[in-house]
Order: C-alpha cells, then sequence, then structure tokens
C-alpha cells in the first residue's frame, strides 16, 4: 500500500480567506467550517512556528474528499511564500494514512525529504514533504485521531 493512493484533501493558498469562501458557497460548494486550532499539535517542526499558529484554516467536506482554504499570515512560511510568488492556487494535495511516523519513514526510503511534520499527543498528524520542484506540488500526508 502506498503512502500516497487515499486523498483526503486539496488545500489551495488564498489572499483573503472571507472573501474566497464567499466564492465558493456561490456556486455551490460548502458548507465550510473553520480548522481546529493548529495548537493541537503538540510536537512541531516547521519553519516558522508564529507563521504555522497563525495559519487561518477553512474545509468544506465534500462526498470524495476535502477542499481547504488556508489564508497564511505575513510571517514568512510554506505558505506566505507560495502566495507571494505564484499567487493563489493548490498548495497541496494530502493523503490519509494510517499511521503519521510510519508514512515519514515510508516517504524518506522513497527520497523523499520532510519539509515539517506535527503530532497532536495521541501521535496522529501530518508530514510536507518537498516535492513541488519535482511533482510540481507539496505532496502532505495526515493520519486522523479516531472518531473524526
Amino acid at each position: 500500500m502506498s503512502n500516497f493512493d487515499k486523498l483526503h484533501h486539496i488545500c489551495v493558498v488564498v489572499a483573503d480567506i472571507d472573501k474566497s469562501q464567499a466564492w465558493y458557497e456561490s456556486i455551490g460548494i460548502g458548507p465550510w467550517q473553520s480548522y481546529p486550532p493548529m495548537t493541537g499539535y503538540t510536537d512541531i517542526a516547521v519553519p516558522n512556528l508564529d507563521a504555522f499558529f497563525k495559519l487561518k484554516y477553512r474545509v468544506c467536506n465534500l462526498p470524495n474528499f476535502q477542499l481547504q482554504l488556508c489564508e497564511p499570515s505575513e510571517d514568512p512560511s510554506p505558505q506566505r511564500t507560495f502566495l507571494d510568488t505564484k499567487g493563489e492556487g493548490v498548495f497541496h494535495v494530502g493523503f490519509e494514512v494510517a499511521d503519521a511516523n510510519s508514512a515519514e519513514v515510508a516517504s524518506k526510503a522513497l527520497g523523499l525529504s520532510t519539509m515539517s511534520r506535527g503530532r497532536r499527543d495521541d501521535g496522529t498528524g501530518f508530514n510536507y514533504y518537498d516535492t513541488a520542484q519535482k511533482g510540481g506540488v507539496v505532496l502532505l500526508t495526515r493520519s486522523t485521531p479516531q472518531g473524526k
């Protein structure tokens, strides 16, 4: 089984999350909800911790995947760099895995380097891989807490 065979979400970086959400709703994509606070992640390795905690996310759970909107703060972050250099668009594609740690090890064995990672106290969490240069987009693996 591959780390990249169960699509979970597509994340679009936007300049104004309220404006973007309103546009998506105007064409029938919704409802939207705020992503839980990033403070749920306790073991974090990201380029800028302050910027990470300031990321605004909204999610829309569609029948076949989740659509995410992400508005970065002005603080330096991969999402801010993407917005400033490329404009709004797909920042990453996320895949669901059973175990975030195992996925990170398996991805490393494939030659993928982890650009950031986060874990909750229960061991679930995310891994962003440095894949944009070769694959055109950042890939992410994530494990979700039971019952969510």
